[in-house]
């Protein structure tokens, strides 16, 4: 029987400079598709999976990310002596319990690695969980609920997966893959952002991970690899031949809100997937096409 998940790491350190001047002051994670913030739609995701303990890795200026995860009284308050009785019950159903969040700063911008490194003494020796908030991934169920169910059949290290084109390989962490039945590939290795000539394989690594603490020992050598970052694909690369290895093409559809294009994007398909807003938004989209 494999050890179940408990906990997950939220990277959240990040400038995110492609959005300026919108993340100036404030974290790109919590840039709202439609009225939510990202980083709230992982935190679902990630408790629909049965995560019970939050961990965010940060950096300067993302103080207000962590208040969202907080009591408001004085919101409360507001909104109680208004009557809005609905708000305050939507607010209190998705509100952390207390204990559940945690944070630790990534004092330097070492790499995806080096922030997960930076969750060590919360994680210890347990298998966790990693999300991505820039990763926005519309399925139901969750992503991560269908990468836990995998991971209680399989154990080991599992991933979120898709298939990309070969002339973006250079993107991605890309899995060498050894058995494939469509659905799961388990991989033999895996490499970080490869040339399109010398990929293995098409298949990608997403921002949703299921790890084991053995990857910290790896993570601990403080190895640069790609972009001269210490690369948590490097590390998990590591593991294999110790520790099963499986990619999974999850069933959804995923979002690069790290890109303009792709935040506009999710906008608009989060928006068509309300049944409050479809009819608006498809009225709208037909005035511009």
């Amino acid at each position: 029987m494999v050890k179940a998940i408990r906990k997950a790491v939220f990277p959240v350190a990040g400038l995110g400079t492609r959005f300026l001047p919108a993340t100036k002051a404030m974290p790109k994670e919590m840039l709202p598709i439609v009225d939510k913030p990202l980083i709230q739609y992982a935190v679902e995701e990630a408790r629909e999976a049965g995560i019970e303990e939050i961990i965010f890795v940060t950096g300067r200026g993302k103080t207000v990310l962590l208040d969202h995860f907080d009591r408001s009284f004085e919101l409360e308050r507001v909104l109680h002596e208004r009557g809005k009785a609905d708000a305050l019950t939507e607010m209190a159903e998705w509100m952390p319990k207390p204990g559940q969040i945690s944070s630790t700063r990534q004092q330097q911008p070492l790499g995806l690695g080096h922030a997960v490194w930076c969750a060590r003494n919360f994680i210890a020796d347990e298998p966790f969980a990693v999300l991505l908030a820039d990763d926005l991934i519309l399925a139901q169920p969750g992503c991560l609920s269908q990468m836990v169910e995998v991971y209680s059949k399989v154990g080991g290290n599992v991933v979120a997966a898709e298939d990309v084109p070969r002339e973006k390989t250079n993107r991605y962490g890309i899995l060498d893959v050894v058995e494939d039945d469509g659905r799961l590939a388990r991989a033999k290795g895996l490499v970080e952002k490869p040339d399109p000539s010398q990929a293995p394989s098409t298949l990608s690594i997403i921002g949703r991970y299921l790890l084991q603490p053995q990857v910290f020992g790896h993570l601990a050598r403080q190895e640069r690899g790609a972009g001269d970052e210490i690369q948590l694909t490097d590390a998990m690369a590591k593991t294999i031949g110790d520790i099963p290895f499986h990619g999974l093409r999850f069933d959804g559809r995923r979002f690069d809100c790290g890109s303009k294009l792709g935040f506009v994007e999710a906008n608009i398909a989060y928006a068509l997937d309300r049944e409050d807003l479809k009819d608006g938004v498809g009225r709208i989209l037909k005035k511009y096409s």
